[in-house]
C-alpha cells in the first residue's frame, strides 16, 4: 500500500484495525530519535516526552510486544525512554536488551571486533575534527561523528565523507544518518536483524514499525519479507516525515505521519 493512504481516513482506519484486531499477537516497534523524541542538536539533549513514555507503558500491557529499535546503545535507549518492561534493540541491532535484563546481549558476530571502530577513530586528529565541528560519540562497537550545529556543516560533512572512505578501506562499514556518520564493524546488526530478533517469538503475527531515517528502511524491508514469507499476517511500515527524511522513507512506507507528534497520534489510536 502506498504512503498516499496517509490522507485517506478509511484506508488508515483499516490499517490500524488490522493491528487492533488481536493486540496480544501484535507488535509495536519504533525508532526513538526523530520518531519518539524530537531531533536536537546534540544526542545527549534528547528527551522522550513523559506522555509518550506513559503511552508506551500502557500499550505494553495490552499488546504482545512493544519495543524500541535505536542507533543508541541499548541501555541508553532504555534510560531515555524510561520504561523497564519493554524490549530494546540498541546499536542498530548489535545489542538486545529484554525486560528484566541488566546488561544487553551482544551480537555474536562482534566477538573479537568490539573495539575496531574506536581504535580507528582514536587514530584520527581529534583536534582537527573538533575545530571543524565534528563531535565523536562513543557507542562501544559503533563510533559516531555528528556535525549538526557546526559553524560550517557542509565542510564538516565533506570531512566526514573522507573519513568514511578511509574507514571503509580499514575494514569498517560507514552508515549515514541525519547529519551523522556511524562507523560499524562489517556484518551483523542492522535494524532488519533487530526486527527479526524481536519478532522471533511465535506469539506475534502482526507488527508495525515507525522510523524517520535511512536506517529504518532496513526494518521496513524485513517486515515485508516476514509478511511475504507468511510469518506475519499484517505488517505496517510508518514513515515519520521531516524535511531531513530521505525520499525513500515515504516511498517505501504504508503510511506517513508528520513528525513525532503524528506518530504519537497513531499510537494513541492503537491504544483506543
Amino acid at each position: 500500500m502506498s504512503p498516499e493512504t496517509a490522507g485517506n481516513g478509511d484506508a488508515r482506519s483499516a490499517l490500524l484495525a488490522a493491528l487492533r484486531a488481536d493486540p496480544a499477537r501484535t507488535a509495536i516497534l519504533t525508532d526513538i530519535d526523530g520518531t519518539l523524541a524530537p531531533i536536537v542538536e546534540r544526542p545527549e539533549q534528547a528527551a522522550v516526552p513523559e506522555r509518550v513514555s506513559r503511552l508506551l507503558d500502557s500499550l505494553s500491557e495490552r499488546y504482545g510486544l512493544v519495543g524500541c529499535v535505536s542507533g543508541r546503545q541499548a541501555t541508553e535507549a532504555r534510560r531515555l525512554v524510561g520504561i523497564e518492561g519493554i524490549s530494546y534493540a540498541g546499536n542498530h541491532g548489535l545489542e538486545l536488551l529484554l525486560p528484566g535484563d541488566e546488561e544487553p546481549h551482544l551480537d555474536p558476530s562482534l566477538e573479537g571486533r568490539v573495539g575496531g571502530a574506536a581504535d580507528f577513530l582514536a587514530g584520527l586528529d581529534t583536534e582537527a575534527l573538533t575545530n571543524l565541528g565534528l563531535r565523536a560519540e562513543d557507542k562501544g562497537p559503533i563510533q559516531a561523528l555528528h556535525w549538526r550545529g557546526a559553524d560550517d556543516e557542509r565542510a564538516a560533512e565533506a570531512r566526514a565523507r573522507e573519513i568514511a572512505a578511509k574507514a571503509g578501506r580499514a575494514g569498517l562499514e560507514p552508515h549515514w544518518g541525519r547529519k551523522v556518520l556511524e562507523l560499524r564493524p562489517v556484518g551483523g546488526g542492522g535494524k532488519d536483524s533487530a526486527v527479526a530478533a524481536l519478532l522471533a517469538s511465535d506469539s506475534v503475527d502482526a507488527a508495525t514499525y515507525a522510523g524517520d531515517d535511512r536506517t529504518d528502511l532496513d526494518a521496513f524491508r524485513r517486515l515485508r519479507e516476514l509478511r511475504e514469507a507468511g510469518e506475519l499476517r499484517t505488517a505496517l511500515c510508518v514513515a515519520v516525515a521531516s524535511p531531513e527524511a530521505p525520499p525513500e522513507l515515504a516511498e517505501e512506507s504504508d503510511l506517513s505521519v508528520e513528525g513525532p507528534a503524528g506518530w504519537l497520534e497513531l499510537l494513541e489510536s492503537l491504544a483506543a
